[in-house]
């Protein structure tokens, strides 16, 4: 259950699809850029990107970068997430930042099953407790270590805490909620939609990547008109595996698309 779950756009490409098609048309005309750029109005933009598109001509579309601000997920999420390398990321450190009482998401089948969720509640509340402990038993003994190297205690507990919350988030579960700072590009975003909007992606991910359209096609609906799993522009890829819910599964897409 991804309860906390936000995302946001951040920044992106002023007039992405404008840029998008001057790109393009750059590559076929012996104009100046800046000529380009003016005859290429919002309307003909439109036009001639819904053109690429049809192409499968989608280098220009790498032009268009969005950054998106992400909050209530996980790290197994995001062990996921950066497996799509052409993006950039910032992640909430552990290093650095103490999981003082942290949050965590709850799988919806766990969540829904008392026993499981009891169990659940019971490992992290003793997970809670450990890294609590592990903390502060490394903290006393680091601080101790530094005094009597003449380091002033001010000094010696801040440079202490540090090294304490770096060994003990060794033991924090992967359910627990981290924040993420991502930019990618058009291109690799509709690659990202393609794989996780598809009903055989992990629950959350795929949560994350409907959240990330919803956003993005406001801003661009021509780059992204096709975006989404591939059963939605085609055929399912997935042959034995398929989901079976294609008609379904496109209503939905055409949904958040004309939201």
């Amino acid at each position: 259950m991804i309860s906390n779950l936000s995302v946001e756009i951040l920044s992106h490409t002023p007039e992405p699809e404008v840029t998008v098609a001057s790109a393009a048309k750059l590559c076929y005309s012996p104009s100046k850029i800046k000529e380009i750029r003016e005859k290429c109005s919002p309307q003909t933009a439109a036009s001639f990107i819904r053109m690429l598109s049809s192409m499968g001509h989608q280098s220009p579309f790498e032009h268009a970068s969005f950054t998106f601000g992400i909050e209530g997920v996980s790290r197994i999420l995001l062990a996921q997430l950066t497996r799509h390398r052409m993006a950039s990321y910032s992640v909430q450190s552990q290093r650095y930042v103490k999981e003082t009482g942290f949050a965590f998401v709850i799988p919806p089948d766990i969540f829904q099953q008392e026993a499981a969720l009891s169990e659940f509640n019971l490992a992290l509340k003793t997970a809670r407790e450990s890294y609590e402990k592990i903390v502060s038993i490394l903290k006393k003994v680091h601080t101790e270590n530094s005094i009597s190297k003449g380091i002033e205690r001010s000094k010696a507990e801040s440079v202490a805490e540090k090294r304490s919350i770096e060994d003990a988030r060794y033991l924090l579960p992967g359910g627990i909620e981290t924040k993420i700072i991502c930019t990618f590009n058009a291109r690799s975003l509709i690659n990202f939609f393609s794989n996780r909007c598809c009903n055989r992606a992990q629950w959350e991910i795929r949560t994350l990547a409907e959240k990330m359209l919803e956003c993005v096609i406001k801003i661009s609906p021509n780059i992204f008109a096709n975006a989404g799993p591939p059963c939605c522009s085609g055929k399912c890829p997935e042959n034995k595996m398929t989901c079976g819910k294609m008609q379904e599964t496109l209503e939905k897409f055409n949904k958040i698309k004309q939201a």
